[in-house]
């Protein structure tokens, strides 16, 4: 009877017997009902996932036709993979590929241990007056949009801006730098207004997960003679390790995409061998030229890869945390 009992249930996590299925339905439908309210808040939101994410992606068969604007989705020549292989012959196609790695890399490499860094700077503040300022002040650039934040660049480094009259006038430099349209100062203004934009909003999940830490390791560890640098480092890191791998990976994924917004804005006809990404690329291609199917199948394209890149860091990550951290 023992060994049929085991067969049937067999031990879970801690080596307690696993509740039977219809248990755990009935636990979860007990749950969801007294959470009612809770779950019906996240009805607007599945709405509209819905209505703006999942209906539309039927329109994506328009990147194996030549589709004319207003005849219809369905309607058209079959071409199948005709743009994809146009995508890969065209020679602007491929540089922008290549702006977009090369900016993606280097906003991951910079931007994304800014904000980590940031967080746990702030953690170790003690007056809390300050650190509420320092908070409210690294925190207000995310919510100016691009084309103010842009307003705000050209002033500070167009020719007769104040960065370029200190430089001048310093000696530093004998003539005016062309910041702001210029190949060579693209992708460091890039990174660096990104990372000033958002490097206060990215901080407030690492600060949520620095919070949860329970207070009684820091009081032993104080104890037992760590100083804040070995607190820091061996029990605020490994605690919030768990969200800065899901954050990674999704960093990751993310990897073909860029700010289009910002991109955009900051292009011009003196760096646009260099600002061109995908996304502006799309947009001139799909919107300015009217080559809807074309712009569709590189955006395909790049979903799929994204698609890709988001499973690997995730086996990726799982395999190096030995199965312990990971999205999936």
């Amino acid at each position: 009877m023992k060994s049929s009992a085991k067969a049937i249930n067999p031990p879970g996590l801690g080596g307690k017997p696993r509740m039977p299925l219809s248990s755990r339905i009935r636990k979860q439908g007990r749950e969801f009902k007294a959470q009612g309210w809770l779950q019906a808040m996240a009805i607007p939101g599945i709405i509209w996932l819905i209505i703006f994410c999942y209906i539309p992606m039927y329109g994506v068969v328009i990147a194996f036709k030549d589709y004319r604007p207003g005849s219809g989705f369905f309607s058209g020549d079959w071409v199948g993979l005709k743009h994809f292989i146009a995508f890969f012959s065209d020679k602007y196609a491929i540089q922008a590929v290549w702006n977009t790695l090369k900016v993606s890399v280097i906003k991951l490499l910079v931007g994304f241990p800014a904000p980590i860094l940031f967080a746990l700077l702030l953690n170790e503040l003690q007056c809390k007056p300050f650190k509420k300022v320092v908070q409210s002040v690294s925190y207000l650039p995310f919510f100016v949009s691009w084309v103010v934040m842009w307003g705000i660049l050209y002033s500070l480094l167009n020719l007769n801006g104040p960065l370029n009259q200190i430089l001048v006038a310093s000696g530093l430099v004998s003539e005016p730098i062309p910041i702001m349209a210029s190949e060579k100062t693209f992708i460091p203004l890039a990174v660096l207004s990104d990372l000033w934009k958002g490097i206060g909003w990215n901080s407030i999940l690492y600060l949520a997960a620095i919070s949860s830490v329970p207070q009684e390791m820091y009081e032993s560890a104080y104890l037992d003679g760590a100083n804040r640098l070995q607190r820091c480092m061996h029990i605020t890191l490994p605690s919030i390790m768990p969200t800065i791998t899901i954050m990674l990976i999704l960093a990751i994924s993310g990897i073909l995409g860029s700010n289009f917004d910002q991109h955009l804005l900051l292009s011009n006809a003196t760096n646009i061998t260099v600002a061109r990404t995908i996304d502006t690329y799309v947009y001139q291609i799909g919107i300015g030229t009217g080559r809807f199917s074309y712009a569709t199948a590189v955006n395909l394209w790049r979903s799929v890869i994204s698609f890709f890149l988001l499973i690997g860091a995730d086996r990726l990550s799982r395999k190096v945390s030995h199965g312990e951290r990971g999205l999936f």
